[in-house]
């Protein structure tokens, strides 16, 4: 899918900013997602610096389709997570699931340290990650646990079962940290916004209305990835070309050395911003 500007919303987004991911004081009309209820954590001062969660199916979804929001989070002051429900564990075609699942997690610890960023890990079996309460439930309480003012994760139009999985699941979680009157071990928590990334995967019906400028982390992320045996194309699909082009073609549309496509969620106000 192009990012092309057509009838869309190219938002040019500074990179001297003191927050990442945040957003000041003109930029959204309502103080959290449309239909959620609001919250003290949803009304504080919006020029603070940001927390962002990054939630995947598997590490290299967080990583390679989400990790440099993540990284632009914690380079401009804000705090930032990398959740994955599933380590991936059967992603490869010659080493065993349980030996294989072994090295993506400690990719994954070594990616987040060199982005500055906080592995959480969900204990779901690759290809079986089930759309249910338990799921939806376990998520949002790492969401009151954390506090994210901001959720990257999935979009819907995916082909793979795990990626549509993690979709709703968030949906619904996210919906659930914004209930008071649901009892959990942490008082409710309204995030105040969600974009979903550009992913190769899950390209069926995306349409990118924001650009990042990703240029002052763009090299801190490929290395984080590059932690990644299939970021160098080792078991068959080659990531870092593949993502490595899209970041130079969204930052030439929206006028900047390396962007990332990010799309809004439906009925979310963004106007005039200086960051997500």
């Amino acid at each position: 899918m192009m990012c092309g500007t057509t009838r869309r919303e190219v938002i040019k987004l500074s990179s001297a900013t003191l927050a990442a991911l945040s957003i000041g004081n003109t930029a959204l009309h309502s103080s959290q997602l449309l239909g959620q209820p609001s919250s003290p954590a949803s009304e504080h001062d919006r020029t603070t610096p940001s927390s962002v969660m990054a939630i995947a199916a598997h590490p290299g979804d967080a990583f390679f389709a989400m990790g440099a929001p993540v990284a632009l989070a914690t380079h401009q002051g804000g705090a930032a997570f990398l959740l994955s429900l599933s380590l991936g564990e059967r992603g490869s075609s010659t080493i065993p699931p349980a030996q294989y699942g072994a090295m993506q997690r400690d990719a994954t610890e070594k990616a987040a340290a060199l982005i500055g960023a906080t592995p959480l890990f969900l204990a779901y079996r690759d290809g079986e990650i089930p759309v249910d309460d338990e799921a939806s439930l376990a998520v949002c309480d790492l969401l009151r646990r954390h506090k994210p003012a901001t959720v990257v994760t999935h979009w819907k139009g995916s082909w793979h079962k795990d990626h549509r999985a993690c979709h709703e699941i968030v949906q619904n979680a996210v919906f659930y940290a914004g209930l008071p009157a649901l009892a959990r071990e942490n008082p409710a928590h309204a995030v105040r916004q969600v974009f979903y990334a550009d992913n190769w995967e899950d390209a069926e019906g995306f349409v990118t209305d924001t650009y990042l400028d990703i240029s002052p982390v763009f090299e801190q992320y490929s290395n984080a990835c590059s932690m990644f045996p299939m970021w160098r194309g080792e078991t068959g699909f080659r990531y870092n070309d593949y993502y490595s082009s899209r970041a130079v073609e969204c930052g030439c549309l929206s006028r900047c050395r390396y962007a990332v496509g990010l799309m809004s969620a439906a009925g979310q106000s963004v106007r005039n911003l200086q960051a997500l």
